[in-house]
């Protein structure tokens, strides 16, 4: 695993390489075993990669790498994991290629020469973000992985067009100046991140999952983007496998096929030149990759989970027990509320972006613990997207057959109702008839659910009732100028199952803007790199090939994969209701934070900025400290974005 990072001009720069060494020095983390630069075109090229080695560590893997053609230059971040087959199909064609070594990066130039770059990119298993400049055709060539798994920005400063895998590299470039995008601060606060293409900074975007695209020095000199091309579309695939359903003999037949897919996967994800373990939290998804990559090896595979005595929840006995079944050489830490704490100073520099998904603190400590013995973990990312296992799945579909009973002008009316009374009075209401109910049964600031199960009523059909279940509400002119637009089109996509299109969404919303970036940023931080069997794309096209009882059954979520696991580990080990991975931020926010975050949410301070409305800021600050309401995820949002302002005007690099 590896950072890129690189600029392109119409004309020569001077200091054109110091500017690209100062860009990778930046991306150590990611990369702190080897590093280079490349400059060509009479100064007007330069690209650099920093190395984090996996496979073939000797000089033969150093990059930038030039094809054996010499026609390509390449710097390239991620794994190819098919690359030995890729190596075979390129020897059997009799190219006489002479290998200088072992390295994926050596097979993917040596494919872009005799096979083209888009035919190479249909053809490789991997997760990755490269540049690659053609010499012949002097173009600049940038792709990323079919997931997004690996990120890559890219903009225009200074009439220089200039990417690379962190934004932090591109804030080295002398002059650069901060210009948020409003539309994109809006966005991340619903999100709580920022969604591809856009990026919180105005003139640069990221590269969407599963795309390519080649600029040229006359779009850079009109400063334009060309629009991505896709080479591999999950929208399309999935629209695919639905109208081409696989029929099964028996059930078993489904199980061995996925037992023989998710073992291919996993077999070349195990491919490294070091130490590769998995983090494992004893739910169904990680517990089946541990479990799989047990059974390929001969030796105990390591494997890595964490606890917390004081967060209400733990998971770690849960990966205990499976670990002690698999027999695996586990590695369980517990950590308390101070650990967690004390990385919070340092998630902008981690995140790089606004991000604030709060199970980015214990993602990051899990990755530092897994670090000290492996440089490699497989993870079970991917399961609850692509085989139905999130609770909204579930809740959703029945949720609104009850609200569709209602017309929608009654329920308009009942929500404006509950409007009509404020939080506080609805707890002081319901606090009358409290001590009449049961203990077990009794609800903590009723007021503030009642508030957003009105909000939900007041939806007109299922794309907004999963737009309410997995965003984040404010007023509308919260983000001062902000021209929120909430719109993903999928206007292709014609599955009369509700389900299905909230599978599709998470896929292309969540999974690849949330999740991924939350495990990239976590593990690379910590020089880890991180690998998802489940997103292998044969994987994704042989679930959207699935009946959807194979998938859902009897109100129950993932229902193939568990009969996988099954077969590995026994069922009362890991059947038990789903957990998330957050903290408890609503409570930190009034006790060990409040002080941190008073001080970010300034009103003094907000005023200056101009981004925020803070009259609404202020009302949420004091609702929250007074427990009228929860506003603890909406305050977290903000103090991310704050945290990570601070960060970038104070010019904090590592």
């Amino acid at each position: 695993m590896c950072g890129i990072a690189g600029i392109v001009s119409e004309q020569s720069v001077p200091n054109l390489e110091r500017n690209v060494n100062n860009m990778i020095e930046v991306l150590q983390n990611r990369g702190p075993d080897d590093f280079g630069v490349w400059t060509g075109c009479e100064h007007k090229v330069s690209i650099g990669h920093r190395r984090l080695s996996i496979l073939d560590a000797s000089i033969a893997g150093h990059q930038p790498m030039i094809s054996p053609s010499g026609r390509f230059v390449i710097v390239f971040n991620g794994e190819i994991y098919n690359h030995s087959d890729l190596r075979k199909r390129l020897n059997s064609h009799d190219n006489n290629i002479l290998w200088k070594g072992h390295s994926d990066t050596e097979t993917l130039l040596s494919c872009f020469d005799n096979l083209g770059v888009v035919e190479t990119l249909k053809s490789t298993v991997g997760m990755f973000a490269f540049a690659l400049w053609d010499i012949k055709k002097q173009k600049l060539i940038l792709s990323v992985d079919r997931f997004g798994e690996k990120p890559l920005y890219y903009g225009y400063h200074a009439g220089m067009l200039v990417f690379a895998s962190e934004l932090k590299a591109i804030r080295t470039l002398p002059g650069f100046s901060v210009n948020i995008d409003l539309d994109a601060l809006s966005i991340y606060l619903r999100k709580l991140c920022v969604p591809k293409p856009k990026c919180i900074l105005n003139d640069f975007v990221k590269m969407p999952a599963g795309s390519w695209i080649e600029i040229s020095f006359e779009s850079i000199k009109k400063k334009i983007f060309p629009k991505p091309k896709q080479y591999w579309s999950a929208l399309e695939q999935a629209m695919i496998g639905e109208k081409d359903l696989l029929v099964f003999e028996s059930e078993k037949e489904a199980v061995d096929q996925l037992d023989f897919l998710l073992k291919q996967s996993i077999r070349g994800q195990m491919l490294s030149d070091v130490p590769v373990g998995a983090f494992l939290s004893g739910g169904i998804d990680s517990s089946t990759i541990a479990a799989v990559m047990q059974s390929e090896s001969n030796s105990p595979i390591e494997t890595f989970s964490i606890g917390f005595n004081e967060m209400g929840y733990n998971e770690a006995q849960y990966a205990n027990q499976v670990a002690k079944h698999l027999k695996t050489n586990h590695t369980e830490v517990y950590l308390d509320s101070k650990d967690a704490l004390s990385i919070i100073p340092n998630l902008p520099e981690i995140y790089d972006e606004p991000f604030a998904d709060s199970s980015q603190i214990p993602t990051f400590l899990l990755s530092k613990i897994t670090k000290r013995k492996v440089t490699v973990a497989l993870s079970g990312d991917g399961g609850d997207e692509i085989f139905g296992g999130y609770n909204r799945y579930f809740i959703a579909g029945g949720l609104w057959k009850q609200m569709a009973l209602l017309p929608t002008p009654v329920r308009n009316i009942i929500s404006s109702s509950i409007h009509s009374i404020s939080p506080s009075s609805w707890d002081r209401i319901y606090s009358l008839i409290k001590s009449l109910i049961p203990k077990n049964r009794r609800i903590e600031l009723i007021g503030d659910k009642l508030y957003k199960s009105a909000s939900i009523l007041t939806c007109d059909n299922e794309s907004k009732l999963y737009d309410r279940l997995t965003q984040l509400s404010y007023p509308p002119d919260f983000v001062l100028g902000e021209r929120y637009i909430n719109k993903f089109d999928i206007k292709s996509y014609t599955s009369q199952n509700p389900v299905a299109q909230m599978m599709i969404l998470d896929t292309l919303g969540y999974l690849s803007d949330d999740i991924l970036t939350k495990v990239d940023r976590a593990a690379m931080a910590n020089s880890l790199e991180s690998r998802m069997p489940l997103l292998d794309h044969r994987i994704f096209e042989f679930a959207w090939k699935l009946p959807h009882n194979y998938k859902i059954r009897n109100g129950t979520g993932k229902w193939l994969l568990r009969q996988l696991l099954y077969r590995y580990v026994p069922k009362n080990l890991v059947e038990r209701p789903k957990m998330g991975f957050g903290i408890p931020v609503d409570d930190w926010l009034r006790g060990p934070l409040k002080e941190w975050s008073g001080d970010l949410l300034a009103t003094s301070r907000l005023k200056e900025e101009g981004y925020f409305n803070t009259k609404y800021v202020q009302k949420m600050w004091d609702e929250h400290q007074a427990k009228k309401r929860n506003w603890g995820s909406n305050l977290w949002a903000v103090l991310m974005f704050e945290a990570w302002l601070n960060n970038v005007k104070k010019g904090f690099l590592r």
